[in-house]
């Protein structure tokens, strides 16, 4: 028993959506909102993010048999479930469970920031722009939102799940490039700095994979251990476009 870790962990984030598009449209365009008419938890997967969830779904089908997932759990977010769902049709699990969706692995809320890009919340919200920009992400939460370390709240009771039920599993999950981060600061002890000095480097990629090995350190306490992040092979060798725009709704992460 590995203190109740899973065996291996697998954080992937979903397809590219219709509302990066959105957004990157509005982007180009120096609009102040995004247009796209659905909520953000109804936004599906772009064609492109269709074809990108299957060549991650056969990626994970080509592992061997003992070294496929064996849980996948996702985000309750349309885009997110039709990325784990496609996983599951192209094989990439060990068995044909379904996906188990937990709202706590959900994007973060962006309250009266939803659908406004940058330009836009500096247009309309001055003063909690400028608040923001003191504060830092990290803790701004716009009103009726959450911050980051908000969400990192319910993700430890999220991985605290996993490690009750799952322990010594191979789990997937499936959710959003915040969370993804998030993830990562939970698992590898991170400070603030350390995780947003991650998120300067580069943008995760949609359906990336973020991989971590449960072992022993020297004083026989479980650790995990990161084996790759961002990785983009599961999308190369099938030619898939690789694309990296953060989520829909804001742009302000």
């Amino acid at each position: 028993m590995r203190q109740r870790w899973p065996e291996k962990l697998w954080i992937v984030r979903h397809g590219q959506s219709a509302g990066n598009v959105a957004r990157d449209a509005a982007h180009a365009a120096g609009l102040h909102q995004i247009d796209i008419a659905t909520r953000d938890v109804d936004v599906p997967l772009s064609d492109l993010g269709h074809v990108q969830a299957r060549a991650l779904g056969r990626w994970f089908a080509a592992l061997p048999d003992a070294g496929k997932p064996e849980i996948l759990l996702s985000s309750p977010y349309v885009r997110a479930r039709q990325t784990a769902q496609a996983i599951c049709e192209q094989g990439g699990l060990i068995d044909a469970r379904p996906p188990i969706v937990d709202e706590r692995l959900r994007e973060r809320e962006f309250g009266i920031f939803d659908r406004l890009t940058t330009a836009g919340i500096q247009d309309k919200y001055p003063e909690l722009a400028e608040h923001r920009a003191l504060l830092g992400k990290f803790y701004h939460r716009a009103p009726g939102g959450e911050s980051w370390a908000d969400v990192i709240l319910r993700l430890r009771g999220a991985l605290d799940t996993i490690s009750l039920h799952h322990a010594d599993r191979r789990v997937l999950i499936v959710c959003h490039q915040v969370v993804v981060l998030c993830l990562r600061y939970i698992l590898e002890e991170m400070d603030e700095a350390k995780v947003l000095a991650i998120d300067r480097e580069a943008e995760f990629i949609n359906c990336g994979v973020c991989e971590y090995d449960f072992e022993p350190d020297d004083a026989k306490l479980c650790v995990p251990k990161l084996v790759r992040y961002n990785f983009a092979a599961p999308l190369s060798q099938e030619d898939a476009p690789i694309t990296s725009a953060p989520d829909a709704m804001v742009a302000a992460r």
